[in-house]
């Protein structure tokens, strides 16, 4: 970004967007707790409001059929689309020999990125070459598991994996340590900050990996937005390193793929 202010689809926000890079949306089946069960925004967009966010990146919480999941999904970012964006949730094995299909039909409504998650499967070839067709990032929750984030990154190099919590939901200190060593090696590797507990992690990673390989996310609704971005705000960061990690990096990795969400952007005018 070199420093210059970001301008989202032509409209400056304060001179830049503040864009969370991890929210869900919907209902889940599993009901096993708030991840599979139901993740509602009315709360999480007032909160979000408060928190001074612009712009948030939408996909269903976890369930056992993603197509209506990414369809319900769709309808949000098409009734608010200067508010939301989102992207398409895929099951690895449930999924498998249709993920170009859902991809497809997501694309449809704007989908802008991938969503895979551990508790579904270990992330597939499948998947990253449909990415990689697409030009679209992917967000993959790997549970700490680095041998499956190495093998996807090495053999995808052109695919933008982003990993969030610093690689583990579940405060794996020693994953995360070592997370953030693939973070700086791996040039096409990238993470988001929500639900990351250990602050100095964060803040090293950051230190280590630079700003534009870090974007600002929250787990909302399940998570407080305006906490998730304080930790943003602790790091102290020069206002262009900041602008990079509450939005910049975000734009940038779906520049391409955002050509169906500008259109709908127009027809919003």
């Amino acid at each position: 970004m070199n420093g210059r202010p970001v301008i989202l689809e032509g409209r400056r926000v304060n001179g830049w967007p503040v864009i969370d890079a991890h929210c869900h949306a919907g209902q889940g089946d599993g009901l096993t707790g708030p991840w599979d069960t139901e993740a509602p925004l009315d709360r999480y967009a007032a909160r979000a409001r408060e928190a001074g966010i612009d712009r948030t990146v939408l996909f269903a919480p976890l369930t056992s059929d993603y197509r209506p999941a990414n369809r319900a999904v769709g309808a949000i970012v098409r009734a608010e689309p200067r508010r939301y964006l989102g992207f398409a949730f895929v099951n690895p094995v449930a999924d498998r020999g249709r993920v170009g299909e859902l991809v497809h039909e997501a694309r449809a409504w704007g989908a802008c990125g991938i969503k895979v998650h551990w508790r579904d499967g270990r992330i597939t070839r499948e998947i990253a070459e449909v990415a990689g067709r697409a030009g679209l990032p992917v967000l993959y929750d790997p549970g700490g598991d680095l041998a499956a984030v190495e093998m996807a990154a090495r053999a995808y190099p052109r695919v933008a994996w982003i990993v969030p919590h610093l690689s583990s939901f579940g405060d794996d200190w020693k994953a995360q340590v070592a997370f953030a060593d693939q973070l700086v090696r791996l040039p096409n590797l990238f993470t988001d900050t929500s639900g990351v507990r250990y602050f100095d992690l964060l803040a090293d990673a950051v230190r280590r990996a630079g700003p534009d390989k870090v974007l600002f996310g929250s787990d909302g609704p399940f998570l407080h937005p305006g906490v998730e971005i304080s930790k943003i705000h602790a790091l102290h960061l020069p206002a262009a390193d900041a602008a990079l990690v509450l939005g910049g990096n975000l734009l940038r990795l779906t520049r391409a793929a955002r050509g169906r969400h500008r259109a709908l952007l127009r027809r919003s005018s």
